[in-house]
């Protein structure tokens, strides 16, 4: 009798060892329940760097939009109004060098067109040398800002002053000489303006030097 007992106590214990061995079983479970938890939420931190960059893209997507978007008229005016500095210098210096050494209408128009692009494309680099861009640069630079501004500029005045009775043959002292130059300059400013806001809207012209000052 007391040896069944025995026998039955310790059978009991053994159950007892296997109960224990279930919640140890458990334990592991919950452990790998946890650590993959851990895995879901670094998954969650990959879809948040998704997110992240997913954003970066969205800014690149705005500025590329402000680049081609709404341009002002005020902005297209500043373009034309820095672009016409460097032309009304070149173009007065040119025609009165015309003028002052009795050249013909068609030499004092060459050497004021050629005068009006250098000092035109000289304006926008003195502008940006301090961007740290180098001389190459700054020539594509101010060639691409430039070019097609001044083109129109060049058309409008000097035409102004070939057509203009009287123009081209009045002398530096006389008024006429000056009244002309300075009509055949708002001129231009007030056709290139729209011709310089079509072309930022779409990236060209002044587009290419705007933030780099």
């Amino acid at each position: 009798m007391s040896g069944n007992t025995t026998q039955r106590h310790d059978e009991h214990r053994n159950h007892g060892g296997h109960e224990g061995h279930d919640r140890h079983e458990g334990h592991e479970a919950h452990t790998a329940h946890e650590g993959h938890e851990g895995h879901q939420g670094r998954e969650g931190h990959e879809g948040h760097s998704t997110h992240e960059a997913h954003g970066g893209h969205d800014a690149h997507a705005g500025h590329h939009a402000h680049a081609h978007g709404p341009v002002s008229w005020r902005m297209a005016a500043l373009a034309t109004l820095h672009c016409l500095t460097g032309c009304a210098i070149g173009e007065i210096l040119g025609l009165a060098i015309g003028t002052a050494f009795g050249w013909g209408n068609g030499a004092t128009i060459v050497i004021a067109v050629v005068l009006a692009f250098v000092f035109g494309y000289g304006l926008t680099m003195f502008g940006l040398r301090k961007a740290g861009l180098s001389f190459t640069t700054l020539v594509k630079t101010a060639l691409a800002a430039d070019t097609v501004s001044i083109v129109v500029m060049e058309i409008i005045d000097n035409g102004f002053m070939m057509f203009y009775p009287g123009a081209m043959d009045a002398g530096l002292g006389d008024l006429l000489f000056w009244g002309a130059l300075v009509a055949a300059l708002a001129l231009a400013f007030v056709v290139t303006t729209p011709v310089n806001k079509w072309l930022i809207a779409q990236g060209k012209g002044h587009a290419a030097v705007h933030g780099m000052h």
